[in-house]
This record gives structure tokens, sequence and C-alpha cells, in this order.
């Protein structure tokens, strides 16, 4: 399964890999953080609830505004 998340709040390389390591603490998650585009591509192993991440975002200074899952093959 593959989500992604809208995050507010990043404005530099160390912010991005402040919200990855967050992200990638999380049983299950495999998280890469794109600070172009404020957004987390996350892939799960198993499932976790979205508040798992809004509050592991949150912990460290972020706010996750929008989390969608991608499905089908290319999602």
């Amino acid at each position: 399964m593959k989500k992604v998340i809208k995050i507010d709040g990043l404005h530099c390389e160390h912010c991005q890999a402040t919200a990855e390591k967050a992200l990638n603490a999380i049983h299950g998650v495999e998280a890469k953080v794109n600070l172009e585009k404020n957004q987390a591509i996350v892939h799960l192993s198993q499932e976790v609830d979205d508040q798992v991440f809004k509050d592991a975002l949150s912990e460290v200074g972020f706010e996750a505004v929008s989390i969608t899952e991608k499905k089908g093959l290319f999602g």
C-alpha cells in the first residue's frame, strides 16, 4: 500500500530529513519526503492508521495537511 502525505512546515533540507526520520521510525513504514512538493511518499508493509502519521509529524513540528491512499499499479 502507498500513501501520499502533504506536509506543512517544511522549509529546508534539515526539515526534510527530520520529517523523513519521524515517518521511517513508524513500524512497517518506508517514507521518502520531497521538499519541493512538501509531501511524503509512504510505502506500507502493514496497515497504519493515519493518526499515527499525524502524531509522528506533529511531534517534530510539522502538520500532515492531507493523507491520500494511492491504489493501482502506477498509484
